[in-house]
């Protein structure tokens, strides 16, 4: 799949270390040669430096990875932590949500090579990209299967303008595989179909590696393969032919030792390494693990503890291929021939190992050791996937978070209205709701849940639950929406599949639903009672994603739990019980306790058309799919720093100002500038969609940007996307302050304090305030990954001076600002920034400072 030939190889700088593969079926394969290098520090490398070593030597040009990368990652023990290195990956993964603004700005580029007299058909990706429709995924019903099957329906009608765009990709652009909706979600895809373990081109192997705009790209690390996530901007730069730029990680061991414990399923073993980890403080390293506990664990398992990287901020959590690796690559259809290649090149290269060899391991940063055997069943929440709690105190614990102040896990319920029954009627029957009452429960079989293991067991227990005549209340919002087709061939081979269904657990389809937002509306009435009684009622899901209101704006406390968890607390139907000492339910003369329905592990052991023009035809009328104006006025001089001359602040903001705050995500809120713009082209509040629908339409992306109902602007005061339009005194919604200060031809900046960009990467964090007209950030400091990000969209991140803030300036956000920005700029370089004030007379009180200097970072 590479790009380059082999004739590159014969004149390569590292040519010296080809060498032919000792293999009787592959004698004639040729690879880079770690033993021709001569060199004992490459046996102490981590197994996931080499593959970083080889792709810099395979990579070498001399131009964007040069000989002396090469000597720095092989000198990886001195130089980890400091040193920038250069990676370029196999290939390119993405999703329709992040894929789709990178896939209209290459078009929109050729748009522009056309204006220039150029070749568009010339415009390609150097590197081989597949792209997977899943996140457009809209949940209309999850139950009742007469609706459930028109759900494929009206997801063609709705993203019918998208999906023909994508289309066209696939029938335009060279190097570029697009795999249409409803098949898997790009997790799944990743793992049953894109994963090789080893590329092949003309006859020259390498490591298979990946970067994807996708934070769980991780998963594939657990079968050696190294790749992560990365924002829209790095995935276009990679897509273009250059590589993601990273600091040479500090590589941490994790050694696992003992023995699973046989009521924890993969999951509590993924969130007790995540907890393990994430205490350990490794936020942007890489962890690599080793020790004889590796080999308990099934490859599913291992793909399912490398999904929760980000959650535990590493960079990637790798586990080197081995014979239970090769023994999963056997079941996913591998080739004999293909199996040898794989096992061979990876011996050869030293990157197949023996987890009960201890001479086998290499040298690490660090190593921490978890002891399997001490991990017990959790579920996570009620609004961070950190805060686990124990399935055996779960009861008490709610109930301490509705006594505890607001915060993190408090909601501060008074005493006295905790035991608060609001009644309501669904259908002709009525029920009651109390704090704690799940209304919502999706299992989810992606990313964590991709392990069919706990699938199964759901499965088996729904099973069981129904012979024992058990069920779920029907105003609970059930969905099953399995990861790939495959999860839906094996539900219902084993027969569990027609539980589920009794349950109102019903197939919605295969994409990202319920952790992105996309779920279906409650019933009125659930709703009505909810905030009649404000109530903390709960959600519980199987995914990787419940932050507070991500799910549905009125459900407070959001729990991640195992499938076969989230059935339980479904039949429940609170999260308020001790499953040990309270029954699940009752039939004729008997309750049924979840010990009664748990199974062992030894249990679950359309057509579209398309042009084929080599330009894309733009719609005006579409809503989905807009030419971004990035290009419009390309010039040699825009792309050079600009200075600003009486700028004002867009937005005055304070500490962790994250990507969810900046970047357009969930649904379309009806009072919104974006929802205005659509109801302007005619379209009702049922036909918005979601921001990540829309992510290819730059009119509806900008208007979204800052419209987080959760955004803190020190101009208002007060949560919500307003903001202060400092020339007429009006606050107003931040797109029309922002189109009135680019009316009057006024530059904007942005006035922010800590971690400014903190959060999953999202390249419309940088791309929207671009288009808002800002043009620098001034922030105490950044998220690294954000600041590549606003660097690369032309705005200047700058950096108060070490002990300098806005209040220490004592800055009111109202001044104007004018910007010395040199062409020759440099990363650390100090600017002047001169402050006036944007009324005739400052208040005399103010100790002003006229020309503070930042640093641009």
């Amino acid at each position: 799949m590479s790009s380059v030939h082999l004739s590159f190889y014969t004149e390569h700088s590292f040519s010296n270390l080809i060498d032919t593969l000792k293999s009787e079926k592959h004698e004639d394969r040729k690879y880079f040669s770690p033993a021709k290098l001569q060199d004992p520090r490459y046996d102490e490398l981590p197994l996931s430096i080499r593959v970083l070593l080889e792709a810099a030597i395979r990579k070498c040009d001399d131009f964007y990875v040069r000989k002396e990368d090469v000597e720095t990652i092989l000198d990886w023990r001195r130089q980890q932590g400091s040193a920038e290195v250069p990676f370029s990956p196999a290939r390119l993964l993405l999703q329709d949500f992040t894929g789709i603004p990178a896939m209209v700005d290459l078009a929109a580029m050729r748009d522009a090579v056309a204006r220039q007299g150029g070749d568009p058909s010339q415009v390609n990706p150097k590197c081989p990209t597949d792209l997977i429709v899943d996140h457009a995924l809209q949940i209309d019903f999850g139950k009742w299967p007469e609706i459930a099957l028109k759900n494929q329906e009206k997801e063609l009608i709705r993203n019918r303008e998208r999906l023909q765009f994508f289309k066209w990709c696939s029938q335009a652009f060279k190097n570029v595989n697009v795999v249409p909706p409803d098949i898997s979600a790009v997790h799944q895809v990743n793992l049953e179909y894109l994963c090789q373990a080893v590329q092949e081109h003309e006859d020259f192997v390498y490591p298979d590696s990946v970067v994807g705009t996708d934070s769980h790209t991780t998963m594939v690390n657990g079968l050696g393969i190294l790749g992560w996530g990365v924002g829209g901007i790095e995935s276009e730069a990679v897509m273009l032919g250059q590589p993601v730029t990273l600091t040479l990680p500090k590589v941490v061991g994790c050694k696992l030792l003992g023995s699973v414990n046989v009521l924890a399923t993969s999951i509590d073993i993924v969130l007790g390494i995540t907890k393990h980890l994430r205490q350990a403080g490794i936020s942007g390293k890489f962890v690599e693990f080793f020790g004889p506990g590796v080999s308990q664990l099934s490859a599913p398992d291992r793909t399912t503890i490398a999904n929760m990287c980000p959650e535990y901020n590493a960079t990637v959590s790798f586990f080197p291929v081995d014979d239970v690796t090769l023994k999963h690559f056997k079941q996913a259809n591998f080739s004999e021939e293909k199996l040898e290649l794989v096992e061979a090149y990876l011996k050869a290269v030293k990157l197949f190992r023996s987890y009960q060899d201890l001479g086998e391991d290499p040298h690490y940063s660090e190593v921490i050791e978890i002891d399997l055997s001490s991990i017990v069943p959790h579920v996570s929440g009620p609004k961070r996937s950190q805060d686990r709690v124990e399935v055996s105190n779960m009861k008490k614990d709610f109930l301490n978070c509705l006594n505890e102040k607001v915060g993190f896990k408090g909601f501060h319920i008074p005493v006295e209205k905790q035991t608060t029954l609001m009644p309501f009627l669904h259908g002709s029957r009525e029920y009651q709701l109390t704090h704690g009452s799940v209304v919502l429960a999706a299992l989810i079989s992606c990313t964590n849940n991709c392990n069919p293991s706990v699938m199964l067991a759901a499965g088996l227990l729904a099973k069981k639950a129904v012979g024992a005549g058990l069920s779920v209340r029907p105003y609970i919002q059930t969905s099953l929406a399995p990861g790939s087709g495959m999860v839906t061939h094996y539900l219902s081979a084993s027969g569990v599949l027609p539980y589920f269904s009794q349950l109102g657990f019903e197939v919605v389809g295969y994409g990202c639903a319920t952790c992105v937002g996309n779920t279906s509306p409650l019933p009125e009435a659930v709703v009505n009672a909810i905030k009649q009684g404000d109530l903390v009622a709960c959600g519980v899901l199987s995914g990787s994603r419940h932050f507070e209101g991500r799910l549905c704006d009125c459900v407070r406390a959001n729990y991640l739990a195992s499938p076969p968890l989230v059935v339980a607390y479904a039949i429940a139907g609170t999260v308020s019980i001790d499953f040990e000492t309270e029954p699940l339910g009752t039939k004729p003369g008997k309750e049924v306790y979840l010990r009664d329905v748990w199974p062992s592990r030894e249990e679950s052991s359309y057509n579209l058309e398309a042009s084929e023009a080599e330009l894309f035809p733009w719609d005006p009328k579409s809503t989905y799919i807009r030419c971004p104006p990035f290009f419009n006025k390309l010039t040699k001089e825009l792309c050079e720093p600009q200075p600003m001359e009486n700028a004002h602040a867009l937005l005055f903001l304070g500490d962790m100002v994250t990507t969810d705050h900046i970047s357009p995500a969930g649904s379309i809120a009806r009072v919104s500038a974006a929802a205005k713009y659509l109801q302007s082209k005619r379209l009702t509040p049922r036909e918005f969609n979601s921001y990540g629908a829309r992510r290819g339409n730059d009119a509806v992306m900008t208007r979204g940007t800052f419209a987080s109902i959760k955004l803190q602007n020190r101009f208002v005061g007060k949560a919500g996307p307003k903001t202060l339009h400092v020339p007429s005194g009006q606050i107003m919604d931040v797109f029309d302050a922002a189109e009135r200060y680019q009316r009057d031809g006024i530059p904007l900046i942005i006035l922010a304090g800590k971690k400014y960009g903190s959060g999953n990467s999202r390249d419309w964090a940088a791309k929207g305030p671009y288009l808002l007209g800002v043009r620098a950030v001034i922030a105490e400091s950044f998220e690294k990954l954000h600041k590549n990000h606003l660097v690369a969209m032309g705005i200047a991140p700058l950096q108060f001076l070490p002990g300098q803030s806005a209040d220490s300036l004592e800055l009111s956000g109202k001044e104007k600002f004018s910007l010395c920005i040199p062409k020759d700029l440099s990363p650390g370089q100090e600017i002047t920034v001169k402050v006036a004030f944007a009324f005739p007379d400052p208040p005399t009180h103010l100790n002003y400072v006229p020309q503070p200097h930042y640093s641009y970072i």
